[in-house]
């Protein structure tokens, strides 16, 4: 005769943990059995019953009914088990980022796995498992630039309105200049590797066949690039682009056009004066990231020129004009950010 299990106790809220639990295809096997053996025994089923129906002995919904009894749901957990003493506790976390906080070793600008692992007297294993779990990378770098401008707040401010808020009937330009883009000859294709992948490949000597400079204005409501190409990057150059732009630019409007502090571009007092429809907006030194201009340029080095190879400068041009004629078409207006990097992170990891 099988043995009926002592009827417990369940209010309506562990009732209903308990059947979510017990339905559940995410938790854990032993936490779904836990929760379907509690249940039965709240029904009152025989013992034999549910251990037969959860495919497992009495004697272990005898103990899981017991704990339930004595501390709940949170009898359905597992105890803490004895085991060996942890090697690699908080204490050595703690000394593997003491460490990092010290100069590196002579003979190393930086620390690595080895150099700590010596210094902690520990594996370097156990160093990568500590440093992982922290999220230390020290091989992966980022760079800043911290605008010494005394009146960055000011011409940022000035900038940032223009892309957010810009004047009514005015065009908002961004231009900027690529200087010296090489035309370089190379032998590319697909090699394999040791390991079996297959990259990109390219060969490690190459030819000059000269260079060019890529003027390039960005209207920054439509994405849309208008570009010019030539020999030499002065001043005279520059403005010869600007006549182009305000020559293509519909008449009667504003243009407000965003410029890094090159020198090519400042002096221009007396183009400006024939042109009272123009208006230069510099950003602040130091942070010419903030002329969109420069993520086009970033796009079209990845895309038209890295891994390419060029056997003359007409070559390379015709490069470009293609990228551009491809963009254009399909060209929309940049939802432009910047990752914030806050005075207190650099304190802390510039030294």
């Amino acid at each position: 005769m099988s043995r009926i299990a002592a009827r417990i106790t369940c209010n309506e809220a562990d009732r209903q943990v308990l059947a979510v639990r017990a339905a559940s295809r995410t938790e854990a096997r032993q936490t779904v059995e836990r929760a379907r053996m509690i249940l039965g025994c709240v029904a009152g089923e025989p013992v034999a019953v549910i251990a037969a129906r959860c495919r497992t002995r009495p004697n272990t919904v005898i103990k899981w009914r017991q704990r339930f009894a004595r501390q709940g749901l949170q009898g359905l957990g597992d105890a803490p088990r004895p085991g060996a003493k942890p090697i690699y506790d908080q204490g050595f976390r703690n000394r593997v980022l003491a460490t990092l906080e010290q100069p590196p070793p002579a003979g190393q600008a930086t620390w690595d796995g080895p150099a700590v692992a010596k210094v902690v007297q520990g594996s370097v294993h156990a160093v990568w498992r500590v440093l992982r779990k922290e999220g230390i990378c020290l091989r992966r770098q980022r760079s800043w630039c911290v605008s010494t401008d005394k009146q960055f707040a000011a011409k940022a401010a000035d900038i940032i309105a223009l892309y957010l808020n810009p004047p009514e009937k005015a065009l908002v330009i961004s231009v900027d200049e690529k200087p010296s883009i090489q035309a370089l000859e190379r032998a590319t294709g697909y090699v394999e590797t040791d390991n079996g992948k297959i990259v990109r490949g390219c060969k490690s000597t190459y030819k000059r066949h000269g260079t060019l400079n890529l003027f390039a204005a960005l209207q920054v409501a439509t994405g849309a690039i208008t570009t010019s190409k030539t020999a030499l990057k002065r001043r005279t150059e520059f403005l010869q682009f600007m006549d182009q732009i305000v020559a293509d630019a519909p008449p009667q409007r504003e243009l407000h056009v965003i410029l890094d502090n090159y020198c090519t571009h400042k002096k221009c007092d007396a183009w400006l004066a024939q042109h009272p429809s123009v208006h230069f907006h510099f950003t602040p030194t130091s942070a010419s990231w903030l002329n969109q201009v420069e993520i086009w340029f970033g796009i079209m080095s990845r895309k038209a020129l890295r891994g390419a190879s060029f056997r003359s400068v007409a070559e390379l041009s015709h490069a470009i004009d293609a990228f551009i004629a491809a963009y254009n078409p399909t060209a929309k207006p940049f939802k432009w950010r910047k990752r914030e990097v806050k005075g207190a992170q650099l304190s802390k990891y510039y030294r």
